[in-house]
């Protein structure tokens, strides 16, 4: 028997029962389509994130924080000037600079806010990508002299003057008045929209407003390889305090130093985990698909008895028997499996455009990788659960089969 006439034999098998071969294809079209949403998506929103931390500085930041600054938010004073010039001397390190955090309310006319005001040099507009929309940054003049002027954001800017143009204002900070002379361009990137309520001051102004010695935390660009810097800046912190730690265990460190390739790192390991567990979970439903497809095609097998008995009285061999089920039963995998594909990519596209309303642009990407394996599963299926059913049509007897009522 000719493989052209196997197909045809195949194809017109399950065109015999049109609405039992769609019902037994629904396991296989959720396992394969819920394959490709969650690897698609895992990806897509990785490569979101990715960008995002590209557009804000890419992958040689590094930001020192006193051990429990994000838990309690607040200055905890490990963190002193001299820290910021040990690790200024660094030959791995640039663009460093020293961040304190004003906690004192913004004032203008009626409007009281309270937004992220603090103070830095001006190498920390450079280090995070702003942009000026009006005026200027802040220089090393306004450093030296302690002046009491501000660079703001847009949405501090809208809060404190509406349409109004704020260059030249005069806000108040505490008991401080300050002039605006700079507005940042607005953030698009949702992991730096609260610089989108920023208030820079220099360095030496917030210092002298909040009466700190120590500072909140420091910010700086790698030069050359991103975890040489890390160790270097560790290294350099553990002699300032005098921490011994010869094992490098972090949690004898009072500072946490991390890189935007560690948050790299750390999306990438969550994506994966998210992604093997939830693809794990889809496989179940092939495996339920898959012993859905073994049962019809063994009453499939049942109820063409006296058609497999003429076929063999007629020439037709064992391996003729056995290919034309085996076909069937991957021919209903398959198709499962491309619609599953259809499906989870098309649902997939539609997510990612839900969420570019919120997050900005979101380009789905439908993963290559999650097409192939999905394919590779269908097909695997259908080999697995319809070899049994395959082997007992290829088993059975002629006299037997054509006797069969």
């Amino acid at each position: 028997m000719f493989y052209q006439d196997l197909l045809h034999s195949a194809l017109g098998g399950i065109a015999a029962n049109k609405l039992r071969s769609i019902l037994t294809m629904l396991g296989i079209i959720i396992g394969v389509g819920s394959v490709v949403l969650m690897v698609s998506l895992g990806n897509t929103f990785q490569t979101y994130i990715l960008m995002q931390i590209e557009s804000v500085g890419g992958g040689n930041s590094l930001e020192i924080y006193p051990k429990g600054f994000e838990q309690f938010g607040g200055d905890l004073g490990s963190l002193t000037y001299e820290d910021f010039e040990a690790v200024d001397r660094l030959t791995t390190t640039e663009r460093v600079t020293p961040v304190i955090i004003v906690s004192q309310g913004v004032h203008y006319g009626n409007e009281d806010l309270t937004p992220f005001t603090f103070g830095a040099y001006d190498v920390f507009f450079g280090n995070y990508g702003m942009k000026l929309d009006r005026g200027r940054l802040l220089d090393e003049n306004d450093e030296r002299g302690a002046k009491n002027v501000t660079v703001i954001g847009s949405a501090t800017a809208e809060d404190l003057f509406g349409d109004g143009d704020p260059l030249g204002q005069r806000i108040a900070i505490g008991p401080e008045t300050f002039t605006v002379v700079g507005l940042l361009e607005p953030f698009e990137s949702a992991l730096l929209q609260q610089l989108n309520e920023a208030v820079v001051l220099p360095f030496s102004t917030a210092r002298a407003l909040t009466g700190q010695k120590h500072i909140s935390y420091i910010i700086l660009k790698t030069v050359g390889d991103p975890l040489l810097a890390k160790q270097d800046v560790t290294a350099a912190l553990r002699q300032q305090h005098r921490i011994d730690n010869p094992e490098d265990d972090p949690d004898k460190d009072d500072f946490i130093a991390r890189g935007s390739d560690q948050i790299t790192g750390i999306i990438g390991t969550v994506t994966l985990g998210l992604t093997v567990f939830l693809s794990l979970v889809a496989g179940i439903s092939l495996l339920v698909g898959g012993i859905g497809i073994m049962n019809i095609m063994l009453v499939s097998v049942t109820e063409r008895t006296r058609e497999i008995g003429l076929r063999k009285a007629v020439g037709a061999r064992k391996r003729d028997i056995l290919l034309q089920f085996l076909l069937e039963a991957v021919f209903l995998t398959l198709s499962g499996g491309l619609v599953g594909i259809l499906g989870g990519g098309l649902l997939g596209w539609l997510i990612a455009q839900a969420a570019s309303g919120f997050l900005g642009q979101l380009d789905f990407v439908l993963s290559a990788s999650a097409v192939l394996l999905a394919v590779g599963m269908a097909v695997g299926t259908g080999l697995v659960f319809g070899m049994y059913p395959a082997k007992r049509a290829s088993n059975l007897s002629p006299m037997e089969a054509l006797r069969f009522e």
